[in-house]
């Protein structure tokens, strides 16, 4: 039998991306919501500084206020009512909506040292995304033809899914950043301000955790996207929680 492309890509070795003997990956987590235009400028310099080989790997876990974000395919007909602040970002992929109740996970690797192969690292977010899901009993699921995570809603009709987490990633000198976003309680009406990922399909829309009837917090999700992380790529030290800036 031949493979799909999708079964294909989750047949990937993922296991590869976890360094020997580098150093632990840095958690940091910020409490409050932090800006885009200085999450972006503080992702730019640390990717130069992880190439650089002058600090530490790290993983950034964040708020933003409400905000649109548009990716390099991103097309101006799909931003439908401009309510929020809307940056372009040179992270792949379309549309996006980030705020309040979404943990964004900014994670910035340096793949030449560990595996140089965007598709499998790609694949690797989603490995992460299904096993944080997983922690909660949800069945997240990869779709070929869609960008992010799945769930299924046979609740709401037939054939109808939701997207739960976003994928966005860019690449320096071979140091990941940008990341995933996973909703956990978002204000999911803020949604509707864009076509979210291009999928203009109405059998697809948009839920999170809470949605789904999992009361969970932020916090409970760090804990099981952290333990995934270092399944997949390695031990992490934490930094202490901070404040904005």
């Amino acid at each position: 039998m031949v493979n799909s492309p999708q079964n294909l890509r989750q047949e990937l070795d993922l296991t590869s991306f976890s360094a020997a003997g580098g150093e632990p990956v840095e958690w940091r987590i910020s409490d409050a919501p932090v800006p885009y235009p200085q999450a972006v400028a503080e992702m730019e310099a640390r990717v130069a500084a992880i190439a650089a080989g002058e600090v530490p790997e790290l993983v950034w876990l964040l708020e933003h206020p409400p905000l649109y974000t548009s990716g390099t395919s991103g097309k101006q007909t799909d931003l439908l009512n401009p309510r929020f602040p809307t940056f372009a970002t040179g992270r792949g992929g379309q549309l996006t909506y980030h705020g309040p109740g979404q943990r964004v996970a900014y994670i910035m690797l340096d793949l030449k040292r560990r595996r140089p192969d965007v598709r499998a690292y790609v694949a690797s977010l989603e490995e992460l995304i299904l096993k944080t899901l997983a922690a909660f009993n949800i069945r997240g699921e990869r779709r070929e033809d869609r960008v992010g995570v799945w769930v299924k809603r046979p609740d709401k009709g037939p054939g109808h899914e939701d997207k739960i987490a976003a994928i966005g990633v860019r690449l320096k000198r071979w140091v990941s950043f940008h990341g995933i976003a996973i909703n956990v309680e978002p204000e999911l009406s803020h949604f509707g301000g864009i076509v979210p990922c291009g999928v203009t399909d109405a059998r697809y829309g948009v839920t999170s955790l809470v949605d789904l009837g999992q009361l969970v917090t932020l916090a409970d999700v760090d804990v099981a996207l952290r333990q995934a992380f270092e399944e997949l790529f390695g031990p992490t030290r934490a930094l202490l929680a901070e404040a904005a800036s």
